[in-house]
């Protein structure tokens, strides 16, 4: 089995961004499967692109998106994406779309196909915090997951796909005092315990 795991880019003026930096010690193979990691930009369309270019030359099994969501206290594996972009701060491209139509003939929204609360369940029996979130947002973390579903559910009806959010790591919070934040080696073990959670139900199918 092959699992993609992407993570994004710092956003907003910061110096990183907690996907990106958990991401990196994330073993190559987790329960006998080859993991593959790519980083994106916070980039409205150029995101999406660059996945599903991915998912052709890769074929993996199943995608699992990382994404920051500061402020929250745990690790969030999103049930839903929606078909809006709505954006709040610009992206890393100066893009701001406001009450934008992601694809007009897309669905109002597109539910993980990730067993998200299975995911949950086995990052909190690895010690780490986790509950399922029922909103990725507007930004361009809901635009990769429905941008993923989308061209699943088009080109690719075997993979499995999803998103997780992570909160920020503990040196961020130096910049952000009232939010709560997370070690590296516990988001990454929090990854990790996902991932194994994927392939298991993978495997029982």
């Amino acid at each position: 089995m092959k699992i993609l795991l992407t993570a994004f880019e710092p956003f907003d003026g910061e110096e990183l961004n907690s996907s990106k930096e958990a991401l990196l010690p994330v073993p190559e193979e987790i329960s006998g499967s080859k993991i593959v990691k790519m980083n994106l930009p916070v980039e409205f369309g150029t995101s999406i692109q660059l996945l599903r270019d991915a998912v052709r030359r890769d074929r993996p099994d199943a995608v699992l998106c990382l994404g920051q969501a500061g402020g929250r206290k745990a690790l969030t594996p999103e049930r839903i994406a929606i078909n809006v972009n709505d954006a709040r701060i610009p992206d890393n491209a100066g893009q701001q779309p406001v009450d934008e139509v992601i694809y007009l003939d897309g669905p109002d929204a597109y539910f993980s196909t990730l067993p998200v609360k299975s995911m949950a369940a086995a990052i909190r029996e690895a010690g780490v915090p986790a509950e399922v979130s029922n909103t990725a947002g507007t930004f361009v973390c809901n635009q990769l997951m429905y941008g993923l579903l989308y061209f699943i559910s088009h080109e690719f009806p075997a993979v499995r796909g999803g998103f997780l959010h992570l909160p920020y790591l503990i040196e961020q919070t130096d910049s952000h005092p009232d939010a709560p934040g997370l070690s590296r080696d516990e988001l990454t073990k929090g990854i990790t315990a996902a991932v194994r959670a994927i392939i298991a139900d993978r495997s029982a199918h």
